[in-house]
Formats: C-alpha cells, structure tokens, sequence
C-alpha cells in the first residue's frame, strides 16, 4: 500500500516540541517501510492548496496523519483532516471533528460535563476581549491552573501557572493578561492536588484496548514545587522535572479499584467523542480516590520516548506494531 506521512511543517530553530513532529514521522515512515509499505513523506502549512497538489499527485491510498498545528498555532489543527475529508482521501487517526472537539479543551470539558464524565470546574475562555465564565458550582477552588484552551505540550505550564483563589475580578484579569502568551485564549481549572495518570488507548481487531496505565511520579519534590508536568518535564533536559517525573507502571493491589475505573473512564472518552486509532487521556486523582479527566489526546505524540510509546512496549507490543494497527483501523 502507498502511505503519505504527512506533518506540520516546522521552521528551522523551532523549539523542541515543535521538532518533536520531525521525530515521529522518520519513526513512522521507517515502521511504514519495515511493514512492507511504499511510503512517501510531506510537510503541511496554511497553503492547504500545495498539499492538496501534492497529495492528489501522489495518489496515496492512505494519508498517515501527524499534523498537530498549522503555522505554529494549534488551533488550527483540525483543518488539515479537514481537507481530506472534501478530498474523499482516507487518513489515520481520528477525524477532524473528533480532533477540534478534543483539541479545544473547553468544548470537551463541557461534553464531558455533560455526559457525567468528571473534569475539574473550569472559569473562562478568556481572550482579553470578552469576560470569562463561571460554571455553576457550590464552592470556589482554593487554587487554579492556568492553561490555553487550544495549545497542548504543556505550552505555559509552569509554577506560574497556579493561582490561589481568587475572586473573579481578579482571576478574569489574570486570564486576559496570559491570554496572548497562550494561543489568544485562555481558562482557569480547578487544580486538583494528587496522583497524575495517563492511560493510552490503541484500536485492535475486536475494537478499542486500553495498554497499561502509567503514573507520573513527583521524585523529590519539594512543597514549593508543584507536582505538575509542566513544559520543562517534557521538553528541558536541563531541567529537575525533566529527570525527576518518571513513568510507572507497576502498582499494587491497592491500587485494583482505581485502575479499573480509569481504564473505563478512558474508553468512555474513546466512545464520547468517536476516536479512532490511537488516543491518550490524562487524569488526576484526588485525596479521595477519586478520578478526574484533564485532557483527552487524540493522535497523540509517538515519539519513542513519549508516553504512548512507553505504553505500547509496556503492554508487550512493538512501535511497528503500533502503526499497523493504526492503518489495519482505517479498513483500507
């Protein structure tokens, strides 16, 4: 089969989570190639035009999709899964629905809200240019995280990040002033102090598995630091976090019951909002047990040192194999 690996395009002294793209699609093409598939490799920007040349051109059968933003924006993400879709031209992952709906992190804490899935209370989006929202809710958080709404890679998580409570005046100041540092939009979650887990969800030939849990696990954090993965535990190898934010996977039967209910958390994500191939979903669990969903990542990273890679070698499966399920899921 001919495959099109197709990627955002990055410019030259791009910051590493902007390269990490470069990464995955030399994986990608050299497990395409090893499965035994002509594979051919493009970069994607706004000229939606060119690519829909080269493409057409080509003639794949299947287009391999790991474009995670357009001209640096993530926003723009969804749009290029988009254009497949008016081409007729099939693609791995998601579709382009599910990608804006997961994309932005406020639409899918409010379908998730809605279906009764928990995510932590949220305030905004807040742009600078219209006040922010508060969600009805009994009790105010004592503190919050600031995040973008369409950015992800941790872009602008750090220390800063987390504010005391505020009253909303003030908290929606806050919101407008980050805003321009954060993709032009931003909101405030309730932190949710605790464990942090990411569960990766791989189709197969019966449907949709759940690959091995994994921790994230705070070494030697002090009580100034947050125990949050911020951009500097993916992205700064001069960092502390970077070295002391480890994976996990090994628990004990204590643990049972919450591991259970995070594996079911994540396939109701998978069904909410119709994915397809390969996903990631991230949680917090709190004093009580109890889990909470921050984000759900459709296509996410697959790097070989991204956590999605972990999960796979974890669960007794190579990254080639990975792919191949990935393409078996589009049926073509």
């Amino acid at each position: 089969m001919r495959v099109a690996v197709v990627h955002n395009a990055v410019q030259e002294g791009g910051s590493s989570d902007e390269q990490d793209v470069l990464v995955q699609a030399e994986m990608v093409g050299a497990a395409l190639h090893r499965l035994g598939h002509e594979t051919l490799c493009f970069a994607c920007d706004l000229n939606l035009t060119d690519i829909k040349g080269k493409i057409e051109a080509a003639g794949p059968d299947l287009v391999f999709n790991l474009v995670e933003a357009l001209a640096g924006s993530g926003r723009l993400i969804h749009l290029f899964p988009s254009l497949l879709d008016a081409m007729g031209q099939p693609y791995t992952g998601s579709s382009a629905e599910a990608i804006f709906l997961t994309s932005n992190k406020i639409l899918a804490k409010t379908r998730l809200h809605a279906a009764g899935v928990p995510t932590p209370v949220w305030v905004g989006p807040c742009n600078g240019s219209r006040p922010c929202v508060l969600p009805a809710s009994e009790e105010w958080p004592s503190r919050w995280i600031v995040k973008s709404v369409w950015e992800h890679a941790s872009i602008g998580i750090d220390a800063s990040a987390l504010i005391e409570g505020a009253e909303t005046p003030h908290l929606n100041a806050m919101l407008a002033e980050r805003a321009p540092h954060l993709g032009g939009d931003c909101f405030a979650e309730a932190f949710i102090p605790g464990r942090e887990f990411n569960l990766s969800v791989l189709d197969g030939p019966s449907g949709p598995v759940v690959l091995p849990p994994a921790e994230i696990v705070f070494e030697g954090f002090g009580e100034d630091q947050p125990r949050i993965v911020g951009y500097q535990a993916k992205w700064d190898s001069d960092s502390y976090a970077y070295h002391h934010t480890p994976r996990r996977f090994d628990f004990g039967d204590e643990d049972g019951l919450l591991l259970d209910q995070l594996e079911a958390m994540a396939l109701r994500c998978w069904e909410l909002f119709d994915l397809s191939g390969y996903a990631r979903v991230d949680f917090r669990v709190d004093a009580d047990q109890l889990p909470w969903v921050l984000e759900i990542n459709a296509n996410p990273c697959l790097s070989p040192d991204a956590g999605f890679a972990a999960a796979v070698e974890q669960a007794g499966l190579t990254l080639d194999e990975a792919v191949a399920r990935i393409v078996e899921a589009r049926g073509v």
